[in-house]
């Protein structure tokens, strides 16, 4: 006798679903939770040492890119109908109603920036595909662990095409507005 076993259904949830579960009070505005393919995933805590690396991210940015560009700081960025994530860092394109009216989408993303301690394989991994699949240009995974920056660029829908492992010692490159030297990150 063979027993069958129930398929089990899944509920893919869209970007719009999880704006209501927020509104509803299901999702409070402090969960640290994001969107990836229809399921709500929860993120890391942020330590402080990982709190300071954005930080100093963060003070670099704003002057450099003052009326340029808008620096957004764990910040939802909408990747398609069903994933929405809250990379670390994100540059954007300059708008006059900073993203009031949406999240910023695809097209709108100059460089993201995750910060990793705990999940430099997921970074590296799963979120460095879906960042190229939609066309992110520029991507950088900062390593507290291994005290390096990942840098990515190129995207096409197998991953990027360009890898560069930065450490002390070396300077990020973005753009003509900002050099950054490794190791003042750590």
């Amino acid at each position: 006798m063979t027993v069958e076993t129930p398929e089990i259904q899944r509920w893919q949830f869209t970007v719009a679903d999880f704006m209501l579960m927020g509104a509803a009070g299901i999702l409070a505005e402090d969960d640290r939770v994001e969107l990836v393919d229809g399921e709500i995933r929860a993120m890391s805590p942020v330590g402080a040492a990982h709190g300071a690396v954005i930080n100093r991210l963060n003070m670099l940015f704003v002057p450099a890119f003052s009326g340029k560009a808008v620096v957004s700081v764990q910040n939802p960025i909408q990747l398609d109908d069903f994933t929405e994530v809250l990379p670390d860092v994100a540059v954007l394109r300059y708008r006059e109603d900073f993203y009031a009216l949406a999240h910023p989408s695809p097209p709108d993303v100059l460089l993201l920036i995750e910060v990793a301690d705990s999940s430099l394989r997921y970074d590296r991994g799963e979120k460095r595909l879906r960042y190229a699949q939609a066309g992110i240009s520029e991507y950088w995974v900062v390593d507290m662990v291994g005290r390096c920056v990942f840098q990515y660029v190129d995207p096409e829908a197998t991953g990027y095409r360009t890898e560069r492992v930065l450490a002390a010692g070396d300077v990020c490159v973005f753009g003509a507005d900002v050099s950054l030297p490794v190791g003042d990150l750590f």
